[in-house]
């Protein structure tokens, strides 16, 4: 029985890999031709409305004015998303002021389980900046769906002692909402640091920038 597990835990893992695999070959792939890859990071993102993890309302448009950090993930994730909240944080950190013009952004996709203080107690962890999103399970689909991001319940796991697969990339969208780049799991903070900068960089829109709407 445990080695059956450890195979179908093995394929679980294959198949997430193949399928983060193939988005980030066509992103790697884009970014190298003629036009930067404009076209597919332009395919990316879009509008959503899910609710934040004090249980407000919010849409894509309240963080437009400010650059957005986006990740797709859980909780109860046992490494990867730790990981990448981590790195995230120590790339606000490196920016000093300047990352009161950045909104990081964790979208859970167990919703089953990330209820709006769950998430907030988990964001704290790593920084006091990174808000807290949820929904219901189609807002979340349709959130994911248009940044091309994959999850799954894992097979495996009594009640909600489960995991999830889902592939890992945080999306860098500018200040007017969209995707500007998008960077591989555990990326180097010096790394996400710059990108960011580059992006506070460029003209602000005309349009006010957005409050945080963590406090």
């Amino acid at each position: 029985m445990r080695a059956k597990a450890w195979m179908v835990s093995v394929g679980a893992a294959l198949a997430l890999a193949l399928t983060a695999g193939a988005l980030w070959s066509q992103i790697g792939a884009a970014t190298h031709t003629a036009d930067n890859g404009k076209a597919l990071l332009a395919a990316l993102g879009g509008p959503f409305s899910l609710t934040d993890q004090r249980g407000r309302a919010v849409t894509d448009r309240d963080f437009h004015g400010r650059v957005v950090a986006l990740f797709f993930g859980y909780t109860f994730c046992p490494d990867i998303c730790p990981t990448d909240l981590q790195i995230v944080a120590e790339a606000l950190d490196r920016l000093g002021p300047r990352a009161d013009g950045v909104q990081p952004l964790f979208v859970t996709i167990d919703p089953q389980r990330d209820t709006p203080a769950q998430l907030a107690e988990f964001t704290t962890m790593f920084s006091p900046r990174i808000l807290g999103l949820t929904g219901t399970p189609e807002q979340i689909a349709d959130a994911a769906k248009r940044y091309r991001a994959y999850y799954a319940r894992a097979k495996g796991g009594d009640g909600d002692a489960y995991t999830m697969d889902h592939s890992a990339f945080l999306y860098l969208l500018d200040r007017q909402g969209k995707v500007a780049e998008v960077l591989p799991h555990a990326t180097p903070a010096d790394r996400v640091a710059s990108a960011l900068t580059a992006l506070l960089d460029q003209p602000a829109a005309a349009a006010s920038p957005a409050a945080s709407l963590v406090r």
